[in-house]
């Protein structure tokens, strides 16, 4: 990693780390790898006995987080793991018995180690669905290989090769581009984005030909990083042709220096991961001398891609003054139609629609944040004309479409009153290919006020592509606070799942069922030059070695 990055600056060792494994090697790491247990959502965690309740060696508390230590094996809060450590000379690094992390419990942080990384992903390939038969006897095998003293290298070998059993089962070769990612501790999140921006379009051609080379950008520096050349690192590895899964764990250090108000071991929301990624691109592509205010002249990826403009009108109820306003916006949140469903309360409970009424679609959702609406009496805003607070109409409509919209559905309800959170488990239909017409600000002006005015109100509307065509959809399974992110990717017509470091075809049905949080739409021309083969693309690779063409690809 350093090599390909000179100017890189990674974050410094943990001292007790590198001296227990100084001491005590990967013996540790493989002998956990036993413990380890793999959710169904793909989290790891050390197993326990489902009659016990993990329980402090020094305060018999059960609440909270526990800290496993790899020298004796004892339990400890995370109010008592220093002490442990100070009492106990050599005991100072534990794991997180819930996220399988590594924990120092004299620096009290999470510490990262590679070969302690490929011993969790490798006991995940080992658990991973699908591999019930193939893997029993090379699972096996591999006990008695670990009983006779062999290192960890091998079982990480071992897990490629049921990487490659996976893929031998599908019915057709993986197009280029379909590469698991690692999670590095909570980073589903994380993942699920990357594997949709990964495949849209713009992005995908931007780096691959080469618009921004990490060897020749000038704007990093030993104390300024650079997030567009760690995406274009990530571009490199998934597009090299290895199906190995992939650690982005230099980008996640950068975006986590870019942006400390979310760095931390904790689940994020994925949508405000996108919308973090997208201004830290914005930040280092820097803007254009002569750039308007809703971003449209900006050069960067990522305005050039997501950026779009939005119109808001609001009419004075009493004298028919219209005020109207326009706001730039690289994705659109919608409220879900909950007159669809019938009353739920505060609960989590998933929902299923009313008998005698229709399944709510994307399209509905669409029409409720096109729709006009009264503001209350506490809303009242200032009228030109009336010159004093009127109540007012307020309508939303979209003045400029961008070449990739992102749709994010409001999941998650937060209420300042009752001072709890939920998310809403509610089924939603979208459209595989969807038509924005109707969600135009000519369209709503016209179904408005009829064809008098439509000319006027037409500007950089009439040469706009409306038909989209969806590639990838990020969904969210589980609890707000123990929920997983998986994406789905549309590639040359054919579905893939990317749970982390698995990638699996899947049906389109599936894909209909699943619980919908950001999708992703390109337009029609963008999309159809998507579905084209990229085995033969020139791309950069790290340290500037040749890639050779993969068989069954070109």
């Amino acid at each position: 990693m350093s090599k390909q990055n000179p100017s890189y600056t990674n974050p410094e060792p943990c001292k007790h780390l590198a001296d227990y494994k100084h001491k005590h090697g990967l013996n540790g790491f493989k002998t956990l790898q036993n413990c380890l247990k793999t959710t169904p959502y793909g989290r790891t965690s050390v197993s326990k006995h489902e009659s016990e309740t993990p329980r402090c060696s020094l305060c018999s508390g059960y609440q909270g987080r526990f800290y496993f230590c790899l020298i004796c094996s004892s339990i400890a809060c995370s109010g008592h793991a220093n002490e442990h450590s100070q009492s106990n000379r050599g005991h100072e690094i534990a794991v997180d018995v819930e996220r399988a992390e590594l924990y120092c419990c004299v620096c009290c942080d999470q510490v990262y180690d590679p070969d302690f990384d490929r011993a969790v992903v490798s006991k995940q390939f080992m658990d991973m669905p699908g591999n019930v038969n193939g893997a029993e006897g090379v699972v096996e095998e591999s006990n008695k290989k670990r009983k006779l003293g062999l290192g960890l290298e091998l079982e990480w070998k071992r897990s490629k090769r049921l990487v490659s059993m996976a893929d031998r089962r599908s019915k057709s070769i993986f197009p280029l581009g379909l590469r698991g990612l690692n999670n590095l501790g909570s980073t589903c999140f994380m993942n699920s984005v990357l594997q949709a921006l990964i495949h849209a379009p713009p992005l995908r051609n931007y780096f691959l030909n080469d618009r921004h080379n990490r060897q020749s950008c000038r704007k990093r520096s030993a104390d300024r990083l650079c997030l567009p050349c760690d995406i274009d690192v990530i571009f490199s590895a998934v597009f090299s042709g290895d199906r190995t899964p992939y650690s982005p764990a230099q980008f996640l250090y950068s975006w986590w220096q870019l942006s400390e108000n979310l760095a931390s071991y904790e689940q994020q929301d994925a949508h405000e991961f996108f919308i973090s990624m997208l201004d830290q691109i914005h930040e280092k592509e820097g803007k254009s001398k002569h750039q308007n205010k809703d971003n449209r002249d900006c050069q960067c990826i990522a305005h050039k891609a997501f950026s779009g403009l939005l119109r808001s009108d609001v009419t004075c109820t009493t004298c028919g003054f219209t005020s109207t306003t326009y706001d730039p916006y690289v994705d659109i949140s919608l409220n879900l139609d909950m007159s669809f469903y019938p009353s739920t309360g505060t609960s989590n409970q998933t929902s299923k629609p009313n008998e005698n009424a229709s399944m709510p679609t994307l399209l509905s959702c669409l029409d409720l944040f096109t729709r006009p609406e009264k503001l209350g009496p506490d809303q009242k805003l200032y009228c030109q004309n009336c010159q004093e607070r009127r109540n007012s109409v307020k309508q939303m409509s979209i003045r400029r479409l961008p070449v990739v919209l992102c749709l994010h559905i409001k999941r998650f309800e937060h209420s300042p009153i009752r001072k709890m959170s939920r998310k809403i488990d509610q089924y939603l239909q979208f459209p595989f290919s969807l038509d924005m017409t109707p969600y135009l600000s000519s369209s709503i002006l016209r179904n408005r006020f009829g064809n008098r005015i439509f000319a006027f109100e037409e500007g950089d509307e009439s040469d706009t592509c409306t038909e989209y065509e969806i590639f990838a959809v990020v969904t969210h399974s589980g609890m707000l606070d123990s929920g997983h992110y998986v994406t789905y990717v549309r590639v040359r017509n054919q579905w893939y799942k990317c749970n982390d470091a698995w990638i699996t075809e899947v049906d389109e049905g599936v894909v209909r069922a699943s619980q919908c949080y950001l999708m992703y739409y390109v337009q029609k021309g963008f999309h159809y030059k998507a579905s084209e083969d990229l085995s033969c693309l020139l791309m950069s690779p790290p340290g500037g070695e040749s890639y050779l063409q993969i068989a069954g690809c070109c």
